[in-house]
């Protein structure tokens, strides 16, 4: 099997949402990272003092063929379209170790993806 991993970064109150979200569509998991940073817009603050809006990278590791569904899944639930909400994208991953037991899953997953294109 290939992996991909499929990173979104997302303000912290959607991070729930966006794990349920990727979970429902393949993902056997996710690891959640806090972050800060920059972005077009210059953050605001008040008496010198930044008010950025906390944010988390969300890591889901998902077999490749299951990269469209989580990704697209996780865009509409993060509503991405909508400027300031968050972004997605994917890294082709190598060597993966330590998911035998998650292979099941993405085997299911994959089969349940070509059933309902049937």
């Amino acid at each position: 099997m290939n992996f991909q991993l499929v990173v979104a970064i997302i303000k912290s109150d959607m991070t729930d949402k966006v794990i349920k979200a990727g979970k429902s569509a393949g993902a056997p998991g996710a690891t959640v990272l806090p972050a800060r940073g920059t972005g077009i817009k210059e953050a605001k603050t008040f008496f010198g003092m930044d008010l950025d809006i906390a944010s988390d990278v969300v890591l889901f590791l998902v077999e490749e063929r299951l990269v469209k569904i989580v990704q697209d899944t996780i865009n509409l639930s993060g509503s991405f379209d909508n400027p300031g909400t968050g972004i997605s994208f994917s890294l082709p991953i190598a060597n993966v170790q330590g998911l035998r037991e998650q292979i099941p899953l993405f085997e299911k997953h994959i089969a349940d993806q070509k059933d309902d294109d049937s």
